[in-house]
């Protein structure tokens, strides 16, 4: 990376420590590397994650949503499975795996500030027989994302009272930005017509979520 005037960089963890500190010990040593009944509960009630990888072009954050109870199939106390549902097929993410199998993700439940974080090792599973527990209005996936669970903990809600992300008054979704049919005709060149892209995403968009 090129060096910008006046910036002063931290380049080792021993700056890193002198700046901010080391952790208190709850922190530092709430990581387990099983999941407990509570966090089962979690995974159950999450509907949203964001999955994190990292290759050799470089790392990549992927959202991953399915309705609570079916985003996540636990396989046991150590294993988590996510289900690939039909999207734009870049596969950015997959593709690391593929490289390098280290993977973050975070788990939220809506109006929840904290979050459950897992780190771990994965893999990517083209069938197998838990797939049929991973139908959602009927359709099975063709893919899933299998981790195996290195690090599990539940994460503090500060980055959420910051940014007021639950609060509804502080939202205004259409205030600053235009709107998805605006950005791909600007952005994402198709030869399609805002029009034609408003009912692009308009309720067909919902209706073939799960549809490949």
């Amino acid at each position: 990376m090129d060096e910008r005037p006046g910036w002063t960089e931290i380049a080792d963890a021993d700056a890193l420590v002198d700046l901010l500190g080391e952790p208190q010990a709850r922190a530092r040593d709430k990581v387990r590397r099983t999941l407990t009944d509570l966090d089962r509960d979690w995974l159950a009630a999450s509907p949203f994650c964001v999955l994190a990888t990292a290759g050799a072009d470089g790392a990549d954050a992927s959202p991953k949503g399915d309705p609570a109870g079916d985003l996540v199939h636990v396989v046991d106390d150590s294993t988590i499975a996510l289900a690939e549902r039909p999207g734009n097929r870049r596969a950015d993410g997959y593709r690391n795996i593929l490289e390098n199998p280290h993977v973050g993700l975070l788990f939220l439940i809506p109006g929840r500030g904290d979050t459950l974080r897992i780190n771990g090792r994965a893999r990517l599973v083209s069938d197998a027989p838990f797939f049929d527990a991973m139908v959602v209005k009927g359709h099975r996936p063709v893919l899933a994302v299998v981790v195996e669970i290195d690090e599990v903990f539940h994460h503090c809600q500060k980055a959420f009272l910051r940014s007021r992300l639950w609060e509804p008054e502080s939202w205004d979704p259409d205030g600053r930005v235009p709107r998805r049919a605006v950005i791909a005709h600007e952005l994402e060149p198709s030869g399609r017509t805002i029009e034609e892209l408003d009912e692009y995403y308009g309720p067909q968009y919902r209706e073939g979520l799960y549809k490949a």
